[in-house]
């Protein structure tokens, strides 16, 4: 298959250089570790981002080219088995943001708490940043973290307001 128009060329593209000799298993025990996603998941959600084409991701062009733009993948996958992979990615992130967020605002976390959570997801989330060869500006880096801590504080503040707020529990059952 002819690459997408617009994509990167699969013989230029050196993301995941870091684990060059790595095995797909010891990939995906770290991942397992530090994350919800598998590295088949992170290493297709990754393409689909950087495969992006104005009709989405190139589906074909990544299952095709697996083993060719990810070391750690042996094997081609057909577009299905790429959606289905990109789109348990974008499940596990949507599910593990709810998570975090229901944690914030039931007051489970105090903002220090909170601070401290989103620091070490911020080191895993550079490491992996570092593994596939992306590389932040230090000043876009202190500037997002910088607003992310901003805006979980302003999360604590709004909910710790609406607890206080809350009227007394009528010891009943939920929705009564």
């Amino acid at each position: 298959m002819e690459e997408p128009a617009g994509a990167p060329d699969s013989e230029k593209y050196r993301k995941f250089k870091k684990v060059e000799g790595d095995s797909y298993q010891k990939v995906n025990q770290f991942l397992r570790k530090h994350t919800y996603v598998t590295a088949r998941e992170w290493a297709i959600g990754r393409l689909c981002a950087d495969f992006k084409t104005s009709g989405g991701s190139e589906m074909t062009y990544i299952g095709e080219h697996l083993p060719e733009l990810v070391p750690f993948m042996k094997e081609t996958y057909s577009p299905q088995a790429v959606n289905q992979a990109r789109s348990a990615f974008k499940k596990k992130v949507k599910k593990a943001g709810a998570t975090f967020f229901y944690g914030a605002l039931c007051g489970f976390f105090t903002a220090e708490e909170l601070d401290d959570i989103l620091f070490e997801s911020s080191e895993v989330a550079r490491f992996l940043l570092e593994v596939e060869g992306t590389a932040l500006e230090i000043d876009t880096e202190i500037d997002v973290e910088d607003q992310i801590a901003n805006v979980m504080r302003k999360v604590a503040e709004a909910a710790a307001r609406i607890r206080k707020d809350k009227p007394a529990d009528n010891g009943g059952e939920p929705g009564e």
